[in-house]
């Protein structure tokens, strides 16, 4: 696996963590402002192929390519956050579950839309999902490696 460039606080693309309270209203988003992950990377067999899907579907939520950094490319809405990189290691890859964030219902239906056109597989079409909790609404699809690639919102209708 690739290791992207590190991240200090004397660089551009260091942590910044939002400087509002929680209230009632980001908590039922599930905002968190102490986050467990930094960053998160996958290898993919064909990179082109992934960074089209990845630029199509990343959109409706709001990321974008932020880096290119050799081979790899970094997404995320300021910094990158997820990342693509091609395949380094023997064998065969595993299946991976990623979900991303919506803001709201309709981002996670345009997630869906964009998912559809870009050629990815229907895992489950956006619905709700109370066996998580009453408000779970999500999508999931694979990706151009198979990957079980979701977006999800918190909120209610």
């Amino acid at each position: 696996m690739f290791a992207p460039p590190r991240r200090s606080a004397g660089t551009q693309y260091a942590r910044r963590r939002p400087s509002r309270p929680v209230t009632p209203e980001l908590s039922v988003a599930r905002v968190t402002l102490d986050p467990m992950l930094d960053h998160l990377g996958i290898q993919v067999g064909d990179p082109a192929a992934s960074a089209a899907f990845y630029d199509a579907v990343l959109a409706p939520l709001g990321a974008r390519r932020v880096l290119d950094f050799g081979e790899n490319i970094g997404y995320g809405r300021s910094e990158p956050d997820f990342w693509i990189g091609p395949t380094t290691t023997p064998g065969n890859a595993r299946e991976c579950h990623i979900a991303f964030t919506a803001p709201d219902r309709a981002t996670v239906d345009a997630f869906f839309a964009a998912a559809v056109e870009a050629g990815a597989e229907v895992l489950h079409e956006p619905r709700l999902w109370p066996e998580y909790h009453e408000h779970y609404y999500g999508a999931f699809v694979r990706d151009p490696d198979g990957n079980n690639v979701e977006a999800v919102s918190h909120v209610p209708a």
